[in-house]
């Protein structure tokens, strides 16, 4: 049967350009939905050095200011009147809420204020992050309000079953997965650079540990190094490379300056310097997901990582990776070890590029306008205007 094209409002508080994962998915979601024959309108902040008349058709944009520790990207304003009255003039069938700042609130403030179909995704754990940067005191409160928040809207879309489960236990309602997609012409194994590897000091047998993330606190980034370490001690030869920026980058590249530090890289660059590497260190214990397990495995590096997110869902131990059990530290430096070791006896490429062969975006693109399709199709709840975020204490 075919179905109706929608028109669909996208609020989100980062979007390509910015290099980051919600961003990056948010681009693909946006670019099927198009290709599907929807109308998209995309609601976000005016980025970095973007000129004043810069707004494309299908854009809304409002005034930002930059994200502390994160300014190369921007928080939105509130801009309930605004949204309030474009929405009136030409209302959405659905109105999809990435992301729960100041704009994201406004947006929910406004669309239930004119009755129209919710939803939102649940992109970061904004709770778990607020230990690393001296704020741990707010992480309740900011629990309850990301629960209150997705609560006013008919479904919260994540990345993994076993998210769902988590926030369902945690007394989120609607809880709806829609996995991630991973571009697999771009990230193969056949991108793999001998010159490149060259200029790593790579150029012989030993194997090269790659890191691909924002450099920042919260990534967890020493377990990393470490483990690199361990792997050293048994393979001198081995190098290891970090891919991405962030306010830890200057501080990393002192302590550590055997470590090659490449900067950000995107498309063809960032692919090849995937394919070029041997094996993937994921660290990390705040993500929701983590796209670049994904874009590693698809490249062909096999994965050491904790089990759980992107991680838990895509990587096999002993297939296409290792698994340690979350926040257990000598499991994952003796993963990274054996797995530097296992590289001599076994050709992963293959295997882990074979692992994420399915994750084309075209299903997921399908998966995600079926939603749509039937959260706009549901009755008006007779909402009306929202009442004021609570402060729970604080």
């Amino acid at each position: 049967m075919t179905r109706r094209s929608l028109r669909i409002a996208l609020v989100t508080e980062t979007y390509p350009p910015e290099v980051n994962g919600v961003a990056m998915t948010l681009g693909r979601l946006a670019g099927g939905l198009v290709a599907r024959g929807h109308h998209l309108q995309v609601v976000r902040p005016r980025q970095n050095n973007e000129a004043m008349g810069k707004a494309v058709a299908g854009e809304l944009l409002t005034p930002g200011l930059p994200i502390p520790r994160y300014p190369e990207l921007r928080f939105g304003l509130p801009a309930r009147g605004r949204l309030w009255r474009a929405w009136r003039e030409r209302r959405p069938d659905v109105v999809h809420i990435a992301t729960e700042g100041p704009l994201g609130y406004a947006a929910l403030a406004a669309a239930r204020r004119l009755d129209l179909p919710l939803i939102s995704s649940f992109h970061t754990n904004f709770h778990s992050y607020s230990r690393h940067y001296g704020i741990g005191w707010l992480r309740r409160g900011i629990e309850a309000y990301l629960r209150w928040f997705h609560n006013r809207t008919a479904a919260t879309l994540v990345p993994t079953a076993a998210l769902a489960a988590e926030l369902a236990d945690q007394g989120y309602h609607g809880v709806q997965v829609l996995a991630r997609g991973v571009d697999t012409e771009l990230f193969h194994p056949a991108r793999r650079s001998h010159a490149l590897r060259a200029r790593w000091g790579a150029a012989g047998r030993g194997p090269v540990c790659l890191v691909v993330s924002r450099l920042a606190p919260e990534k967890n980034l020493d377990l990393a190094f470490a483990a690199f370490a361990a792997i050293r001690s048994r393979r001198p030869d081995a190098r290891m490379v970090c891919v991405g920026a962030g306010p830890q980058a200057e501080a990393l590249a002192r302590r550590h300056p055997d470590v090659v530090f490449c900067g950000m890289r995107t498309g063809e660059d960032l692919a090849a310097h995937y394919a070029s590497a041997d094996l993937f260190l994921f660290p990390s214990l705040t993500e929701t997901f983590g796209n670049v397990v994904s874009e590693a495995l698809a490249s062909g590096l096999p994965v050491v990582a904790y089990d759980r997110a992107a991680a838990g869902e895509l990587v096999e131990n002993g297939r296409n990776g290792l698994l340690a059990a979350p926040g257990n530290v000598p499991a994952f430096l003796a993963a990274s070890a054996k797995l530097a070791r296992d590289l001599e006896a076994a050709d992963w490429r293959a295997a882990c590029a074979a692992s994420v062969g399915h994750l084309g975006w075209d299903k997921i693109h399908d998966r995600y306008a079926e939603l749509l399709h039937g959260i706009a199709a549901r009755p008006p709840d007779g909402a009306g205007a929202i009442l004021p975020a609570p402060t729970f204490g604080l």
